[in-house]
């Protein structure tokens, strides 16, 4: 009689236990999306380029579509003078600024600051360089200039995997747990 009700606590016990699980879970994985921030997938011209003849745009190309209202794409010079171009067009994923002169030799940087429709704000910048005939190319910015360039820096936040290791490590431990819980009630309840 006495194990009878030893067992049935135990199993009380470990189903509060899956309870909590479940809830830890269900708080955790809604979160997993926002793991996939959005981040620049081409640009024209492209990171590092040096180019012969000046582009009369410049095309950042995202993994998801942006919001219209929340893009900026700058261009500045070496000097760190913005050069003069459009407001940025936004279609879909890609945003483009078109250029209301033409560009020189020298040294550019693309900065650039968007908002998903997420809501997610990325911000980040790359450097390319215009250079005509032999010259051999032209120096970048100097390195506080250029910045992220490559995936987009995203701005706050943890890294995306992160909370779903925490949850995974958090279940493993609660399972462990469980199980020698159970082990214990039925070892003490055999004797």
């Amino acid at each position: 009689m006495r194990r009878g009700r030893l067992d049935r606590r135990a199993g009380a016990g470990v189903r509060r236990l899956l309870l909590a699980l479940a809830a830890v879970l269900a708080v955790l994985l809604p979160g997993t999306p926002a793991r996939a921030h959005n981040q620049l997938v081409a640009a024209e011209p492209a990171r590092d380029a040096t180019l012969a003849e000046p582009p009369d745009r410049v095309a950042l190309t995202f993994l998801q579509r942006l919001n219209p209202r929340f893009t900026t794409i700058v261009v500045s010079d070496g000097a760190k003078r913005r050069v003069p171009a459009s407001a940025p067009v936004v279609d879909g994923a890609k945003g483009t600024v078109t250029f209301t002169a033409p560009l020189g030799e020298g040294a550019y940087t693309v900065a650039y600051r968007v908002v998903s429709v997420d809501g997610h704000t990325v911000q980040g910048s790359y450097s390319f360089a215009v250079a005509s005939g032999p010259a051999g190319p032209v120096p970048a910015p100097p390195s506080g200039a250029a910045g992220a360039a490559g995936p987009a820096a995203e701005s706050g936040g943890m890294p995306g995997g992160v909370p779903v290791a925490l949850g995974a490590a958090v279940l493993v431990v609660a399972a462990g747990l469980a199980f020698r819980y159970v082990a214990r009630r039925r070892a003490s309840a055999r004797v």
